[in-house]
């Protein structure tokens, strides 16, 4: 846990919050009129979930009919109380949303998490796209919580085209913070289990005891004998870092390949796959098997179509991609395969009578790694327009796997230097990896166009969460306006856990 002194220090700079012009006045809790539309309904739950034939207790995030996550229709407000029922205290995310400040959903100094058994209520204008909702406290969210949030634009109801959403999953019966343990050699004096300081806390662990996912201290995969290794995006032909768990599972609207969810589609039809990988430290290759795909969102932002059989997706990310099934038919599996392993995931989609075959939960070979092959193919339907960067920023990428303590600049969050800007300001923040692992960069409250990669500008696409390689960087910039105190963090869990995040900070306004 975050030592005394580094806990007093985050909290003196988060109560620095209130001085943030406008700011405060966002605090309390959102007061609607009373000619306002009711809200819709969330509750945070436990629910217990089978897994390879073993029960499980996980948490669940549901509307009163059991429909996991939130689907907003165009011009529909964020308009949601949401009732925390999991027995701990919790806080929930909208990934993708860029809501002011006191409801993003981060635990600090200012903005309490939500006690067990109360509620908290939301009111702003959503984003349009693929995005979703997750836990930000402790290690809620590699027990599931999370689901989907999707808000749809005016194009999406007039294109001819069935939604079919797949939020993808690792799955592990221990109690996470066991698994954590396990590779921090069972202490954390550096980084912050809440995701933004301030309460104190931890997940209290509730895993049913089964199987268990086991550390990979040294699970690393050496590039020679590779094959064809384009598009690694600047990664050297050295031995490289890539998971840091065995997971027990990996999930597909929480099923496996023994018994995975099978979608009714219609012959000729088309279907825009909406997918997200919600994993906690699991980047996935897509597969579409033998369907043409094409990209045409990335963060629930739309870029320029790319096509393709195979993408691969980080965790946070997520990919809009609409594929055209055949004419006379079929089942086609959408698969989702963990990078450097053979271990996969996915759905089925199906038409009326086709024959639905097992599809196993291995692939017949392991997967190379994640790379930017995608993400320098990606370019945005509506870019950042031209203008001089007022302010720019360098982090460096830093930590290891032994001791197992992931930083920014050499610092875990809770001594981190924020990137102070002001509103009205472009910004640049280039990401430069010193690790031994590829790292997941998400930025809370702005989206932000990807202008280089590995030193290489181009005109990307604008999204919250971008790959920077092992050994090599990623280049961002967007319009500060949306005032705050916005996390900066790795989207792979346990690295976030044990330090990797730093904050975007804005001067008070003048």
């Amino acid at each position: 846990m975050t030592s005394l002194q580094t806990r007093r220090r985050f909290l003196a700079s988060a109560a620095s919050v209130a001085a943030l012009g406008g700011l405060s006045t966002l605090l309390p809790a959102v007061a609607r009129p009373a000619w306002a539309a009711a809200p819709l309904r969330l509750a945070v739950e436990r629910r217990v979930l089978e897994v390879l034939g073993k029960p499980a207790s996980v948490f669940g995030i549901r509307q009163p009919d059991g429909t996991s996550g939130l689907f907003l229709d165009p011009g529909q407000r964020f308009l949601v109380d949401l009732a925390n029922r999991a027995g701990e205290d919790a806080i929930i995310h909208w990934h993708g949303m860029t809501p002011p400040y006191a409801q993003d959903g981060v635990a600090d100094a200012n903005r309490p998490l939500i006690r067990d058994g109360a509620s908290q209520s939301y009111d702003f204008e959503p984003r349009p796209g693929t995005h979703w909702m997750h836990s930000h406290h402790g290690l809620q969210e590699q027990r599931l919580m999370a689901a989907p949030l999707i808000v749809r634009a005016a194009e999406d109801r007039r294109e001819d085209t069935q939604e079919v959403t797949v939020l993808l999953h690792d799955f592990t019966f221990k109690d996470p913070a066991e698994v954590l343990a396990g590779l921090t050699g069972g202490g954390m004096e550096h980084g912050s289990m809440n995701h933004g300081g301030g309460h104190g806390g931890g997940h209290s662990g509730h895993g049913s005891g089964h199987g268990g996912a086991m550390p990979m201290m040294n699970h690393s995969m050496d590039m020679k004998g590779m094959g064809d290794m384009k598009g690694m995006g600047g990664m050297t032909m050295a031995a490289m870092d890539l998971n840091d768990v065995e997971y027990d599972a990996y999930l597909a609207n929480d099923r496996t390949l023994d018994d995975p969810e099978v979608v009714r589609v219609e012959r000729g039809g088309r279907v825009r796959l909406r997918l997200i990988n919600g994993a906690t430290s699991t980047a996935f290759h897509i597969d579409l098997g033998a369907l043409d795909g094409t990209v045409v969102a990335a963060d629930g932002n739309p870029v320029q179509p790319v096509t393709g059989r195979r993408f691969g997706m980080v965790m946070g990310q997520r990919l809009d991609i609409l594929v055209q099934l055949p004419a006379e038919g079929g089942a086609f599996p959408v698969l989702a395969q963990r990078e450097g392993e053979r271990q996969r995931t996915g759905i089925i989609l199906a038409t009326p009578g086709a024959t639905v075959n097992k599809t196993g939960g291995l692939a017949d070979a392991a997967a190379g790694p994640v790379d930017l092959s995608l993400e320098q193919r990606l370019t945005a339907l509506a870019p950042l327009a031209p203008r001089p960067t007022d302010a720019a920023f360098t982090i460096r990428l830093t930590g290891g796997m032994a001791p197992y303590v992931w930083t920014i600049d050499d610092r875990p969050f809770g001594e981190h230097r924020p990137l102070t800007v002001r509103k009205g300001q472009r910004v640049t923040v280039t990401m430069v990896n010193e690790s031994q692992m590829a790292h997941p960069m998400h930025l809370h409250g702005q989206h932000f166009q990807v202008t280089a990669l590995n030193g290489t500008a181009l005109a990307g696409a604008v999204r919250d969460t971008v790959l920077v390689p092992m050994n090599g960087s990623a280049t961002i910039a967007f319009d500060a306006d949306n005032p705050g105190r916005w996390p900066l963090h790795c989207h792979n869990l346990l690295h976030m856990a044990t330090g990797m995040m730093t904050e975007l900070v804005y001067e008070q306004t003048i």
